[in-house]
Protein backbone atom coordinates (compact mmCIF):
# COMPACT_ATOMS: atom_id res chain seq x y z
CA UNK A 1 0.00 0.00 0.00
CA UNK A 2 0.72 3.53 -0.81
CA UNK A 3 1.31 6.19 1.67
CA UNK A 4 -0.86 8.90 0.19
CA UNK A 5 -0.95 11.31 2.85
CA UNK A 6 2.98 11.81 2.82
CA UNK A 7 2.33 12.93 -0.66
CA UNK A 8 2.30 16.46 -1.91
CA UNK A 9 -1.31 17.12 -4.49
CA UNK A 10 1.10 17.27 -6.85
CA UNK A 11 2.12 13.76 -6.33
CA UNK A 12 -0.92 12.44 -5.91
CA UNK A 13 -2.21 13.80 -9.40
CA UNK A 14 0.79 12.16 -10.79
CA UNK A 15 -0.88 8.79 -9.90
CA UNK A 16 -4.21 9.21 -10.76
CA UNK A 17 -3.07 10.50 -14.43
CA UNK A 18 -0.81 7.24 -14.84
CA UNK A 19 -3.94 4.78 -13.23
CA UNK A 20 -6.77 7.22 -15.74
CA UNK A 21 -4.44 7.12 -18.90
CA UNK A 22 -4.76 2.89 -18.48
CA UNK A 23 -8.36 3.19 -17.35
CA UNK A 24 -9.69 5.74 -19.99
CA UNK A 25 -6.37 6.01 -22.75
CA UNK A 26 -3.56 7.86 -23.42
CA UNK A 27 -5.11 10.78 -25.02
CA UNK A 28 -6.36 11.35 -20.87
CA UNK A 29 -5.31 15.08 -20.46
CA UNK A 30 -3.36 15.96 -16.96
CA UNK A 31 -4.39 18.27 -14.41
CA UNK A 32 -4.38 22.23 -15.52
CA UNK A 33 -6.25 25.05 -13.73
CA UNK A 34 -9.96 25.00 -15.39
CA UNK A 35 -11.90 28.21 -15.87
CA UNK A 36 -12.84 28.64 -12.04
CA UNK A 37 -9.74 27.83 -11.00
CA UNK A 38 -9.79 24.11 -10.17
CA UNK A 39 -7.70 21.45 -11.39
CA UNK A 40 -9.71 19.24 -13.59
CA UNK A 41 -8.09 15.79 -16.05
CA UNK A 42 -10.14 15.05 -18.83
CA UNK A 43 -10.72 12.32 -20.78
CA UNK A 44 -12.77 12.24 -24.44
CA UNK A 45 -13.77 9.45 -26.18
CA UNK A 46 -14.62 5.93 -25.37
CA UNK A 47 -13.07 4.58 -21.93
CA UNK A 48 -11.00 1.62 -22.35
CA UNK A 49 -12.45 -0.10 -18.80
CA UNK A 50 -14.06 2.05 -17.00
CA UNK A 51 -16.05 1.50 -15.09
CA UNK A 52 -15.88 -1.50 -17.52
CA UNK A 53 -14.40 -3.03 -21.00
CA UNK A 54 -18.47 -4.35 -21.53
CA UNK A 55 -19.61 -1.04 -20.72
CA UNK A 56 -17.52 1.89 -20.72
CA UNK A 57 -18.23 5.49 -20.27
CA UNK A 58 -18.51 7.65 -23.20
CA UNK A 59 -18.09 11.30 -23.86
CA UNK A 60 -16.34 13.96 -22.11
CA UNK A 61 -15.00 12.30 -18.58
CA UNK A 62 -14.14 15.14 -15.79
CA UNK A 63 -11.77 13.66 -13.18
CA UNK A 64 -10.62 15.36 -9.85
CA UNK A 65 -8.09 14.53 -7.77
CA UNK A 66 -8.74 15.58 -3.86
CA UNK A 67 -5.64 14.86 -1.56
CA UNK A 68 -5.33 15.33 2.20
CA UNK A 69 -2.09 14.61 4.34
CA UNK A 70 -4.74 13.05 6.95
CA UNK A 71 -4.10 9.46 7.89
CA UNK A 72 -7.42 8.43 8.41
CA UNK A 73 -9.20 10.74 6.08
CA UNK A 74 -12.76 9.43 5.30
CA UNK A 75 -15.28 10.24 2.47
CA UNK A 76 -17.60 10.24 5.48
CA UNK A 77 -16.35 13.35 7.14
CA UNK A 78 -18.11 16.60 7.00
CA UNK A 79 -15.49 18.22 5.63
CA UNK A 80 -16.00 16.22 2.61
CA UNK A 81 -20.21 16.25 2.55
CA UNK A 82 -22.30 17.63 4.70
CA UNK A 83 -25.41 17.14 3.32
CA UNK A 84 -27.41 18.98 6.12
CA UNK A 85 -26.55 22.45 4.98
CA UNK A 86 -24.73 21.35 1.57
CA UNK A 87 -21.08 22.41 2.99
CA UNK A 88 -18.05 20.28 1.93
CA UNK A 89 -15.91 19.64 -0.98
CA UNK A 90 -17.88 17.47 -2.64
CA UNK A 91 -20.53 20.46 -2.26
CA UNK A 92 -18.06 23.37 -3.79
CA UNK A 93 -17.38 21.04 -6.94
CA UNK A 94 -21.46 20.47 -7.31
CA UNK A 95 -22.02 23.80 -8.88
CA UNK A 96 -19.25 23.88 -11.52
CA UNK A 97 -20.23 20.16 -12.41
CA UNK A 98 -23.77 21.13 -12.80
CA UNK A 99 -22.53 23.90 -14.97
CA UNK A 100 -20.23 21.39 -17.71
CA UNK A 101 -23.03 18.93 -18.06
CA UNK A 102 -25.95 21.12 -18.82
CA UNK A 103 -23.61 23.10 -20.72
CA UNK A 104 -22.52 19.68 -22.73
CA UNK A 105 -18.95 20.03 -21.75
CA UNK A 106 -18.88 16.82 -19.68
CA UNK A 107 -20.90 13.45 -19.67
CA UNK A 108 -19.09 11.93 -16.69
CA UNK A 109 -17.83 12.77 -13.48
CA UNK A 110 -14.84 11.03 -11.51
CA UNK A 111 -13.45 12.15 -7.54
CA UNK A 112 -10.66 10.41 -7.03
CA UNK A 113 -9.48 10.97 -3.16
CA UNK A 114 -6.98 9.22 -0.87
CA UNK A 115 -9.66 8.56 1.94
CA UNK A 116 -11.70 5.40 3.08
CA UNK A 117 -15.06 5.16 1.32
CA UNK A 118 -17.67 2.60 2.08
CA UNK A 119 -20.33 1.59 -0.04
CA UNK A 120 -22.63 3.09 1.49
CA UNK A 121 -21.36 6.51 1.74
CA UNK A 122 -20.40 6.21 -1.54
CA UNK A 123 -24.33 5.45 -3.00
CA UNK A 124 -25.15 8.52 -0.72
CA UNK A 125 -22.62 11.21 -2.29
CA UNK A 126 -23.26 9.79 -5.78
CA UNK A 127 -26.96 10.00 -5.84
CA UNK A 128 -26.43 13.48 -4.04
CA UNK A 129 -24.20 14.58 -6.75
CA UNK A 130 -26.61 13.09 -9.63
CA UNK A 131 -29.83 14.84 -7.82
CA UNK A 132 -28.00 18.31 -7.90
CA UNK A 133 -26.72 17.95 -10.84
CA UNK A 134 -28.78 16.22 -13.52
CA UNK A 135 -26.05 14.06 -14.33
CA UNK A 136 -27.35 10.17 -14.30
CA UNK A 137 -26.19 8.54 -11.46
CA UNK A 138 -24.48 5.82 -13.45
CA UNK A 139 -22.28 8.45 -14.88
CA UNK A 140 -20.89 9.65 -11.58
CA UNK A 141 -18.57 7.78 -9.72
CA UNK A 142 -16.41 8.36 -6.20
CA UNK A 143 -12.70 5.78 -5.80
CA UNK A 144 -11.08 5.47 -2.52
CA UNK A 145 -8.07 4.63 -1.03
CA UNK A 146 -9.07 0.75 -1.13
CA UNK A 147 -9.99 1.17 -4.98
CA UNK A 148 -6.63 3.30 -5.53
CA UNK A 149 -4.61 0.24 -4.27
CA UNK A 150 -6.61 -2.49 -6.22
CA UNK A 151 -5.97 -0.10 -9.80
CA UNK A 152 -2.26 -0.06 -8.78
CA UNK A 153 -2.12 -3.81 -8.42
CA UNK A 154 -3.60 -4.02 -11.54
CA UNK A 155 -1.55 -1.70 -13.25
CA UNK A 156 1.94 -1.70 -12.15
CA UNK A 157 3.47 -0.44 -15.02
CA UNK A 158 1.26 2.91 -13.50
CA UNK A 159 3.61 3.07 -10.64
CA UNK A 160 6.76 2.62 -11.78
CA UNK A 161 5.58 4.95 -14.45
CA UNK A 162 5.78 7.69 -11.89
CA UNK A 163 9.20 9.21 -10.88
CA UNK A 164 8.83 10.74 -7.09
CA UNK A 165 12.06 12.61 -6.14
CA UNK A 166 12.23 11.87 -2.06
CA UNK A 167 13.35 15.66 -1.87
CA UNK A 168 10.19 17.03 -3.35
CA UNK A 169 8.32 15.41 -0.50
CA UNK A 170 6.26 18.41 1.60
CA UNK A 171 7.26 18.77 4.81
CA UNK A 172 4.88 15.65 6.51
CA UNK A 173 5.50 14.44 10.30
CA UNK A 174 3.98 11.95 11.77
CA UNK A 175 1.99 13.26 14.97
CA UNK A 176 2.19 10.03 17.61
CA UNK A 177 5.30 11.01 19.31
CA UNK A 178 3.80 14.60 20.09
CA UNK A 179 0.49 13.15 21.11
CA UNK A 180 1.94 11.05 23.55
CA UNK A 181 3.61 13.98 25.11
CA UNK A 182 1.13 15.99 24.83
CA UNK A 183 -1.46 13.46 26.75
CA UNK A 184 1.04 13.37 29.66
CA UNK A 185 1.68 16.78 30.01
CA UNK A 186 -2.20 17.55 29.93
CA UNK A 187 -3.13 15.35 32.92
CA UNK A 188 0.52 16.36 34.51
CA UNK A 189 -0.91 20.13 34.68
CA UNK A 190 -3.86 19.28 36.53
CA UNK A 191 -2.06 17.92 39.37
CA UNK A 192 0.80 20.72 39.10
CA UNK A 193 1.21 22.24 42.52
CA UNK A 194 0.81 25.78 43.17
CA UNK A 195 3.36 26.70 45.86
CA UNK A 196 6.64 26.00 43.34
CA UNK A 197 8.99 28.49 41.85
CA UNK A 198 8.06 29.03 38.33
CA UNK A 199 10.13 31.58 37.28
CA UNK A 200 10.40 30.73 33.29
CA UNK A 201 13.55 29.38 32.25
CA UNK A 202 15.71 31.74 30.06
CA UNK A 203 16.16 30.47 26.46
CA UNK A 204 19.16 29.17 25.09
CA UNK A 205 19.17 32.12 22.75
CA UNK A 206 17.52 35.09 23.41
CA UNK A 207 13.97 35.06 21.49
CA UNK A 208 14.50 38.63 19.48
CA UNK A 209 17.62 37.17 18.04
CA UNK A 210 15.56 33.33 17.80
CA UNK A 211 13.50 35.18 16.07
CA UNK A 212 15.92 37.45 13.65
CA UNK A 213 17.20 34.22 13.06
CA UNK A 214 14.29 32.27 11.54
CA UNK A 215 12.62 35.03 9.97
CA UNK A 216 9.73 34.99 12.56
CA UNK A 217 7.45 38.28 12.32
CA UNK A 218 7.02 40.62 15.46
CA UNK A 219 3.33 40.25 15.26
CA UNK A 220 3.67 36.32 15.04
CA UNK A 221 6.21 36.19 17.78
CA UNK A 222 4.36 38.86 19.91
CA UNK A 223 0.95 36.71 19.84
CA UNK A 224 2.87 33.31 20.82
CA UNK A 225 4.99 35.14 23.32
CA UNK A 226 1.61 36.50 24.63
CA UNK A 227 -1.12 33.25 25.03
CA UNK A 228 1.89 30.63 26.06
CA UNK A 229 4.52 31.98 27.63
CA UNK A 230 3.08 31.55 30.80
CA UNK A 231 3.15 27.76 29.91
CA UNK A 232 6.80 27.21 29.21
CA UNK A 233 8.00 26.44 33.03
CA UNK A 234 5.27 23.97 32.94
CA UNK A 235 6.37 22.35 29.89
CA UNK A 236 10.14 22.17 31.16
CA UNK A 237 8.74 20.75 34.46
CA UNK A 238 7.13 18.46 33.23
CA UNK A 239 10.14 17.04 30.53
CA UNK A 240 12.89 17.04 33.57
CA UNK A 241 11.10 15.11 36.08
CA UNK A 242 12.49 11.92 35.92
CA UNK A 243 8.73 9.90 36.32
CA UNK A 244 8.10 11.46 32.61
CA UNK A 245 11.27 9.82 30.45
CA UNK A 246 9.09 8.24 28.28
CA UNK A 247 7.66 11.26 27.45
CA UNK A 248 10.97 13.37 27.16
CA UNK A 249 12.16 10.43 24.77
CA UNK A 250 8.80 10.99 22.77
CA UNK A 251 9.37 14.84 22.55
CA UNK A 252 12.85 14.06 21.69
CA UNK A 253 11.81 12.03 18.46
CA UNK A 254 9.30 14.34 17.76
CA UNK A 255 11.93 17.02 18.11
CA UNK A 256 14.18 15.06 16.35
CA UNK A 257 12.15 14.36 12.82
CA UNK A 258 10.76 18.16 12.69
CA UNK A 259 14.24 19.42 12.77
CA UNK A 260 15.50 17.24 9.72
CA UNK A 261 11.82 18.12 7.83
CA UNK A 262 12.28 21.86 8.53
CA UNK A 263 15.61 21.75 7.60
CA UNK A 264 15.09 19.92 4.13
CA UNK A 265 12.14 22.17 3.16
CA UNK A 266 12.87 25.67 5.10
CA UNK A 267 13.36 27.33 1.49
CA UNK A 268 9.76 26.82 0.85
CA UNK A 269 8.68 28.86 3.24
CA UNK A 270 8.91 32.42 3.40
CA UNK A 271 8.70 33.03 7.12
CA UNK A 272 9.21 30.71 10.25
CA UNK A 273 5.32 32.05 10.83
CA UNK A 274 4.32 29.89 7.65
CA UNK A 275 6.23 26.93 9.02
CA UNK A 276 4.63 26.92 12.41
CA UNK A 277 1.15 27.32 11.24
CA UNK A 278 2.25 24.47 8.20
CA UNK A 279 2.95 22.07 10.99
CA UNK A 280 0.16 23.12 13.49
CA UNK A 281 -2.58 22.10 10.93
CA UNK A 282 -1.12 19.07 9.55
CA UNK A 283 -0.18 17.91 13.25
CA UNK A 284 -3.94 18.53 14.08
CA UNK A 285 -5.29 17.36 11.21
CA UNK A 286 -3.65 13.68 11.44
CA UNK A 287 -4.35 13.59 15.53
CA UNK A 288 -6.85 13.04 17.28
CA UNK A 289 -5.36 13.67 20.62
CA UNK A 290 -3.62 16.44 18.87
CA UNK A 291 -7.39 18.08 17.57
CA UNK A 292 -8.35 17.95 21.01
CA UNK A 293 -5.46 19.57 22.88
CA UNK A 294 -5.07 22.47 20.30
CA UNK A 295 -3.90 24.93 22.83
CA UNK A 296 -1.23 22.42 24.64
CA UNK A 297 -0.21 21.28 20.85
CA UNK A 298 0.68 25.18 20.16
CA UNK A 299 2.38 25.46 23.29
CA UNK A 300 4.78 22.46 22.91
CA UNK A 301 5.49 23.49 18.87
CA UNK A 302 6.29 27.28 20.62
CA UNK A 303 8.14 25.05 23.12
CA UNK A 304 10.05 23.92 21.11
CA UNK A 305 11.24 26.88 18.84
CA UNK A 306 11.29 28.91 22.26
CA UNK A 307 13.89 26.09 23.64
CA UNK A 308 15.70 26.43 20.77
CA UNK A 309 15.09 22.64 19.79
CA UNK A 310 13.41 23.28 16.54
CA UNK A 311 15.18 26.48 14.31
CA UNK A 312 18.36 27.93 14.00
CA UNK A 313 19.76 29.30 17.39
CA UNK A 314 22.82 31.10 17.58
CA UNK A 315 24.86 27.97 17.79
CA UNK A 316 24.05 26.78 14.71
CA UNK A 317 23.34 29.53 11.94
CA UNK A 318 24.35 27.93 9.37
CA UNK A 319 21.06 25.13 9.56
Amino acid sequence: MMQYFDLSDDQFEKIVVAIGQRLFGPGLMGFAPGKDGGRDAKFKGTAQCYPSAAVPWTGCTIIQAKHTNGINASFSDPSVCNPNNLTGLICDEIPKIKVLYESGEAQNYLLISNRKLSGITEQKHTKLISDMTGMPIGRVALAGTQQLDDWLELFPDAKSSISINPLQIPLIVSPDDLADTIEGFREAVLVAASDEDRSTPTPRTSLHEKNRLNNMTPDFAAALRKRYFELMFDIRKFLSDPINESFKASYQEAVDEFNFKIIAKRSDYETFDDVFNYLLDLLIDRSGILRSNKRLTRAMLYYMYWNCDIGRDKDDQTV
